[in-house]
């Protein structure tokens, strides 16, 4: 097997258990590869064999001990981790006997896991490697409302169901339905996507449909609508509560029989199609007031996944940050630029009214304003509600509780004035120099130093390159 990455062997039943793992796993640079049965492990174990496997303690075929016990006859020396729960304790005291690395209580923290495989994976001599270009945009959460998301596609990952995907404006919908598609029988087929708010009522019908030769004026030609063009796979209908009423009947009888008839045509049209659709809106209420057919409501809505507004997952911020940064940096063909301290706290004291998209423009337009190789806060843009959000305005003290927040969260045990204080002193330094035009002997006297201490902390900060 080609080393792209640790190699993380995953069995356990429980699809979402499978789904959220192997998505994380993935972001860590490694190469997950899921069974939800001891006997289909043991089958490729027959011709592969992975640097670390994470077992459930409980599956209907056979155990995580039973698993074990038949690995040590002959792969003794891969690592296993067990996930068992707080009531298995006898279990978990069973599989530290029986020769596992480690044992997973549920439910899991995600980050303490991918640290756990890297431990056991360095310990059989094995070190992380590239597991090769990221495929597209890629879903990052570690926030509670983001991992029940995960959750979801993963229960939903073995069916073709219906499901309608509600959130605000920005918050990634298409994506997570991208998700749902890649994750489902239906992955090998075509995943078409259309906005139906972008598209007026007349024309929409047509999209949806599609038309015959001279069905109206210049329809010289017959038109595969977008239903046809995903037959066999999945059709993602976005911003659904803007479909006009007349629409909306069309579209339930497609649901409910499977067929329609293109705009001018005469024979009906069978296709077998997955919908999911989306919308920004209160469909509940657009029910009350007429706006949304109620039988249509409850044929989309078999199963609703919510996606959380990016200001209720500020967590996430940074790992988002890095991600789109990056892949903006890939689009210009440099290297990835890196967030500064106080504009790393602005992104966390923003509330984000756009959302993930918002925080993907700021990363373009940081990416390409920004010389240096470090984004400071005066590479943001101007905009007087983003301005407002920076430390160094009425509200820096909450900007400089949120990095607080973000940096114990992310690494509880470094000392926080020994980054804090040094950036501290280099904003202050360098708008302060910005503001006199360079002039020492002013920015000294505004900063209440001496210009032999303003020059020493120039020189011990390594700001000599940017004041000249």
């Amino acid at each position: 097997m080609a080393n792209d990455g640790i190699a993380v062997w995953v069995v356990d039943d429980d699809e979402s258990v499978r789904w959220v793992l192997a998505q994380a796993l993935t972001l860590a640079e490694m190469a997950p590869r899921c069974f939800e049965s001891g006997k289909m492990f043991f089958r490729a174990l027959r011709d592969e064999r992975p640097d670390v496997i994470i077992t459930d303690i409980r599956m209907p075929d056979m155990s995580g001990l039973e698993l074990m016990e038949q690995l040590a006859r002959s792969h003794a020396d891969i690592p296993v981790i067990v996930i068992t729960a707080f009531s298995d304790l006898d279990s978990a005291v069973a599989a530290y006997q029986g020769g596992a690395f480690e044992y997973l209580p549920k439910p899991f923290d995600i980050d303490e896991t991918v640290a756990l495989v890297a431990k056991a994976a360095r310990q059989k001599g094995v070190e992380p490697g590239p597991a090769g270009p990221p495929q597209g945009p890629r879903m990052v959460g570690q926030a509670p409302a983001m991992q029940e998301v995960f959750r979801a596609i993963g229960r939903l990952s073995r069916s073709s169901m219906t499901v309608l995907i509600t959130g605000e404006t920005g918050t990634g919908k298409e994506l997570v339905a991208r998700a749902l598609h890649q994750n489902s029988p239906r992955a090998k087929k075509p995943f078409v996507a259309l906005n139906t708010s972008a598209i007026t009522p007349e024309l929409l019908e047509s999209e949806l449909f599609g038309h015959e030769r001279g069905a109206f004026t210049g329809a010289d030609r017959r038109r595969l609508g977008r239903f046809e063009q995903a037959d066999g796979g999945t059709l993602f209908l976005d911003e659904i509560g803007d479909m006009s009423v007349a629409l909306q009947t069309r579209l339930l009888r497609v649901l409910a029989e499977n067929e329609f008839f293109r705009v001018g045509g005469q024979t009906p049209v069978r296709v077998d199609v997955r919908v999911i659709a989306a919308t920004h809106q209160d469909l509940d209420a657009a029910v009350q007031e007429e706006r949304f057919r109620e039988d249509l409501y409850h044929r989309l809505n078999v199963m609703q996944v919510a996606i959380p507004p990016l200001r209720d997952r500020k967590e996430d911020i940074p790992e988002l940050a890095s991600v789109w940064l990056e892949q903006a940096a890939g689009e210009l063909g440099i290297a990835p630029k890196r967030l500064s301290t106080e504009a790393l706290a602005a992104m966390m004291a923003w509330d984000w009214p756009g959302n993930v998209r918002e925080l993907v423009n700021l990363c373009r337009r940081l990416t390409v304003n920004c010389a240096g190789q470090e984004i400071g806060l005066a590479d943001f843009p101007a905009e007087p509600g983003f301005a407002a959000s920076r430390p160094g305005q009425s509200d820096w003290t909450e900007a400089l509780a949120a990095w607080v927040e973000n940096r114990i969260a992310a690494a509880p045990g470094e000392p926080l004035l020994a980054q804090a204080l040094p950036e501290f002193e280099r904003t202050l330094i360098r708008t302060v120099l910005r503001q006199v035009g360079g002039r020492r002997m002013e920015a000294a006297r505004l900063l209440g130093w001496g210009r032999n201490t303003l020059t020493r902390k120039i020189r011990e900060l390594g700001l000599d390159t940017d004041t000249g």
